[in-house]
């Protein structure tokens, strides 16, 4: 009888600590591999598992429910997991919940549909959100201006912008790279795309392509932009039905005093601001401070600001990472001028040595928009022809995190923003 009693409560106890739950610790010494956690999280999605993200616990870690094929799929990618028990899963969460914890769990509740606006033929320098989500081996489907003119955005969630010229001025690369035959091969491919959907300027056409990108995001969209996308977005929507090109860009002369016709109540992010006229300039306006900041590269670094995870969890998720200090990195735009930000507009991460914003983020409409300066996280000055980043070496990059962290965000079940 006494073997007999010993022997159910050895399976009581085995039953109640027996492991339900999966945590992919994303704190700076537990995990292996930042970036695939977010591959992994976004593959169980895919498959319609349950899955919460735990801002601020552990550097932002995931809570999965525990199955053999996650198991797998975690040895396979090489992340780092633990096996919780119900007990210790229901005490995490009691600790999550405490009023003194600056923490949420947020529900993601279904894997977003991915695009990624980026040209056919792209050098693999072009972009580092491709690199990642290959690397994190996220589903995106590639697609450019003709898909988005025919409405085809509309089957997505989540667009990124690859570093695009939205102006119609060819990246600005004129002064330095007018003869090479890559600017004149790809000059001539936008000139011939233009006159297919039927548009007499590339800039013209560049232009209803920012439109329909921005009803995407006013109609409940999230989109996502660095690099030159961010200020040339801008640039376009503010111009609408201004000719602001030279001769060499869209043959014919920008039109008088065009500076002084552009409408900042169209653009995002950005107001005030003044476009650089000199075609030969690798610069779009004062919106960058690449030219303007004097920072040495051992001291470029930005700071994520620190929000309230329970009430201000949309900017607590962009922000997830297991280290406030992110090494900075060099673009066509760098970084953004803070005065010329719209006051709705949320800086989530500035630089404390010139007070320039990195990563700012607002509300269009129903959708939301990120805009995230710079070319390549782990790569401080990327040029033309250099080859991509091995992201191998920096499978936990702070800088790269960000990036994912807005991959993911349209994924969990939205709280109004109060800051």
């Amino acid at each position: 009888m006494r073997k007999r009693f010993l022997f159910i409560l050895i399976l009581l106890v085995s039953i109640s600590t027996k492991a339900s739950f999966i945590l992919l610790p994303m704190d700076e010494t537990s995990q292996k591999n930042h970036l695939k956690a977010y591959g992994i999280t976004y593959w169980c999605l895919n498959k319609n598992y349950k899955a919460s993200w735990l801002l601020n616990y552990r550097g932002g870690s995931f809570l999965l429910p525990d199955a053999e094929e996650i198991r797998k799929e975690c040895q396979i990618r090489g992340v780092s997991f633990e096996i919780i028990s119900d007990g210790e899963e229901v005490a995490i969460l009691n600790e999550i919940s405490s009023p003194s914890q600056n923490m949420e769990s947020v529900v993601l509740e279904k894997a977003p549909k991915i695009a990624v606006y980026t040209p056919k033929g792209k050098q693999p320098w072009d972009d580092a959100v491709t690199l990642v989500l290959t690397y994190a081996e996220i589903p995106f489907t590639p697609i450019y201006d003709e898909e988005v003119l025919s409405d085809q955005l509309l089957l997505y969630d989540w667009l990124h912008l690859h570093h695009e010229d939205f102006t119609g001025q060819y990246g600005k690369f004129y002064g330095a790279y007018k003869n090479v035959p890559w600017y004149i091969e790809q000059k001539k491919e936008a000139e011939t795309l233009a006159s297919k959907l039927g548009y007499s300027k590339v800039s013209n056409e560049k232009g209803a392509v920012a439109k329909k990108i921005r009803d995407f995001v006013i109609g409940g969209g999230f989109m996502f932009a660095m690099c030159s996308a961010t200020d040339s977005f801008d640039i376009a929507l503010a111009a609408d039905g201004l000719d602001i090109c030279e001769a060499m860009f869209d043959g014919d002369a920008s039109e008088g005093n065009y500076q002084s016709k552009m409408n900042y109540n169209n653009s995002f992010a950005f107001k005030d601001f003044t476009l650089e006229r000199r075609p030969e300039q690798y610069e779009f306006s004062d919106i960058d401070m690449t030219s303007k900041r004097r920072i040495p590269m051992d001291k470029d670094y930005f700071t994520l600001m620190e929000f309230s995870a329970k009430w201000d969890p949309i900017p607590s998720m962009l922000c997830q990472n297991h280290t406030q200090l992110v090494k900075g990195f060099m673009g066509q735009t760098t970084a953004f001028d803070s005065p010329l930000i719209k006051s709705n507009v949320l800086v989530m991460g500035s630089c404390e040595l010139n007070g320039e914003a990195r990563y700012i983020h607002g509300q269009k409409g129903k959708g939301m928009f990120t805009f995230y300066g710079g070319h390549d996280p782990e790569d401080f000055q990327h040029q033309v022809g250099d080859p991509p980043t091995v992201l191998d070496l920096h499978s936990n990059s702070p800088g790269y995190r960000l990036i994912l962290n807005n991959v993911l965000f349209p994924a969990a079940r939205k709280k109004k923003l109060k800051t």
